[in-house]
């Protein structure tokens, strides 16, 4: 990379040879630096866009965990309806067996009346015997005269009587005549032949059976298909649960190529030799130093007390998304750190942003240009302009706020919502209020 040392000849060198080159110290520091901060930009970026496809692959589950409990929901409602349809069948068959008993008791019916029908015919020929026997008997009380009279009065009133029995009968064999038409008609709709032709009770059952077996196969043909689908997703859950792994593993593997290259930058930066990051290091423990004095002044001045300082009951804040808490150095932080911080923007145009973290990542107060109010709903804007009032516990992040070495650098990706992302360096140093470490101070540029 840097060209390679060559061993010295065990030959002497003729004299007018001229003394080999000396190596530059400081370039060579610098060059690995430089180099250093190349890998450090890649290891970063591949490192970030193996985070966004690690998101997306434990989004994509948990879709597909939900589609796969829908489709469970789908696959015993398929089972149910094959089940039902079953059940369904069996009770056609019922109603078709409490018919056919129908049928046989209307046959019995038909019978009885006609059985009624010939009783009430008997009766009419009774009664026309009895006519015709009254109507002698009157013939031969004219004949007897005055001694026959009684006898003919009997004889008219039988006959009358006969009359009437005559068409009180014939109404009946009418009647049951009618009503044996009608019931023998609904017998024949309701009784199943041997023959070819029913009727239209035993084909609307016929017909219900065959819709009912059309839905029971549909059914099954759904249930079939349901259950191998849900066969289908339990295995494509199972690969992108190892997809899952297998990308933390390769995460895990990125994240020591990123800790290489930022060992090397710390180590090139410590050696005394000026490189692109000793200046921003400087800055970054200067304003550090600052934030700590600044904090010891209230502290002497009695405006807040070690316990408000190092309070670690962070209160949600309503309705903010992303989610901000509050704490009770907030407002202390608020009047303090823009003394310090909004300076620090002023040191260099490639610097991003300088803030101070608690130990647990909680950044009170940041820059100005990314402390506004959050919009209700609007989560990108929120998350790109309303950094305030939030916890930044992610790798870099929590580093910084727990470093207590002279300085930490660290490269990353930073993200700035909406699917933008802006690769920064980031330079950190302790700050200690009463000899406790309080947080960091972290100080992110480009490069």
């Amino acid at each position: 990379m840097f060209g390679l040392l060559k061993k010295p000849d065990a030959t002497p060198a003729p004299a007018q040879s001229q003394t080999p080159p000396r190596l530059d110290a400081q370039a060579l520091v610098t060059g690995i630096s430089r180099e250093a901060s190349t890998l450090g930009r890649d290891a970063a970026e591949v490192r970030g866009s193996i985070d966004d496809t690690i998101k997306a692959a434990g989004a994509q589950a948990q879709k597909v965990q939900a589609l796969a409990r829908e489709l469970a929901e789908v696959t015993q409602g398929q089972h149910a309806i094959v089940d039902e349809t079953g059940s369904s069948t069996q009770a056609v068959a019922r109603a078709r067996g409490a018919i056919a008993d129908v049928g046989a008791e209307v046959s019995g019916i038909v019978d009885t009346l006609r059985d009624v029908s010939g009783a009430a015919a008997q009766i009419t020929q009774v009664a026309l015997q009895t006519r015709l026997v009254a109507f002698n008997a009157s013939v031969e009380a004219k004949r007897a005269g005055e001694a026959g009279r009684g006898f003919s009065v009997v004889a008219d009133a039988v006959r009358e009587l006969a009359s009437k029995v005559d068409e009180s009968s014939r109404r009946i064999v009418q009647t049951v005549g009618q009503l044996d038409a009608r019931i023998e008609t609904l017998a024949r709709e309701i009784q199943r032949r041997d023959s070819g032709e029913q009727g239209s009770v035993h084909q609307a059952l016929d017909e219900l059976v065959q819709a009912i077996a059309r839905i029971e196969s549909a059914a099954g043909r759904g249930r079939d298909m349901c259950d191998g689908l849900d066969r289908h997703m339990g295995e494509i859950e199972r690969e992108m649960h190892a997809t899952h792994a297998t990308l933390s593993s390769t995460l895990q593997r990125t994240d020591g190529f990123l800790r290489v290259s930022e060992r090397l930058i710390e180590v090139t930066a410590a050696c005394g030799v000026e490189t692109a990051d000793t200046r921003f290091i400087g800055a970054a423990q200067d304003a550090a130093a600052r934030i700590g004095a600044l904090l010891e002044g209230a502290l002497q001045r009695g405006e807040t007390t070690l316990d408000e300082l190092f309070d670690e009951r962070y209160l949600p804040v309503a309705g903010s998304e992303p989610q901000q808490h509050a704490t009770r150095f907030v407002k202390l932080a608020d009047r303090l750190f823009p003394q310090v911080q909004e300076a620090m923007l002023g040191f260099d145009p490639q610097v991003v942003f300088c803030i101070a973290a608690d130990r647990n990542g909680y950044i009170a107060c940041h820059n100005q240009k990314y402390n506004h109010p959050q919009r209700p709903g609007d989560v990108a804007w929120n998350t790109a302009n309303c950094r305030n009032r939030r916890i930044f516990n992610d790798r870099t992040g929590l580093a910084s706020a727990r470093n207590r070495k002279p300085f930490l650098l660290q490269t990353y990706r930073r993200d700035m919502g909406g699917g933008q992302f802006v690769l920064l360096k980031e330079a950190a140093a302790p700050i200690t209020v009463s000899a406790r470490h309080w947080g960091g101070l972290r100080l992110a540029y480009r490069f």
